[in-house]
């Protein structure tokens, strides 16, 4: 039922049909066996604006809409990723996901009457070709994240990080730049 509906706004009722189809959508992705590489890659297909070839996403994986992500070539998403899609998430080609990392483009007012009356906010992340994003980090809205950078395990991301650079730490925040190959 839910796969006949269209995820393009135009006959949608509602945002929260959108995220019931996704959220649909990824409970069954992360139900089907790994070793069913057809099936899996469909299903993402299902999911993702758009998917390259070779990419490894590994259950349990959760995101908001689906349609606001799209993903290059030879890119791996281990264990327990959530992206909170509320705008576009770009991913390029040859990104490493590590376990447990959490890719945020909605936020909310720091107003308690904002928040109360249920604006949300969100901001575009661009994640660009060969970075590697640490385990437990968490990207932030708004953020781009540099060619062959790496964030550290663990680091929060709340400012764009530059080509080349390794950042660690909560804010995360640059400690060195990679020379160029």
């Amino acid at each position: 039922m839910f796969e006949e509906i269209r995820r393009d706004g135009r006959n949608n009722d509602s945002r929260h049909t959108d995220r019931t189809i996704a959220y649909t959508l990824c409970q069954k992705y992360n139900k089907i066996c790994p070793l069913n590489e057809r099936k899996r890659r469909k299903m993402l297909e299902k999911i993702f604006k758009h998917i390259g070839e070779n990419v490894t996403v590994k259950e349990p994986f959760h995101c908001d809409y689906g349609y606001n992500i799209s993903i290059g070539n030879n890119v791996d998403i281990n264990y327990n990723c959530v992206m909170l899609d509320d705008t576009t998430i770009t991913i390029g080609n040859d990104v490493r996901i590590a376990p447990n990392v959490n890719i945020f483009t909605v936020y909310h007012p720091l107003d308690a009457l904002d928040r109360k009356n249920t604006i949300i906010l969100s901001r575009p992340i661009v994640i660009k070709d060969n970075a590697w994003l640490g385990g437990n980090c968490v990207i932030m809205p708004g953020v781009t994240i540099g060619k062959n950078a790496v964030i550290g395990a663990g680091a929060v991301v709340t400012k764009d990080i530059p080509d080349n650079a390794v950042a660690v730490g909560v804010p995360a925040r640059v400690i060195k730049i990679l020379p160029e190959k």
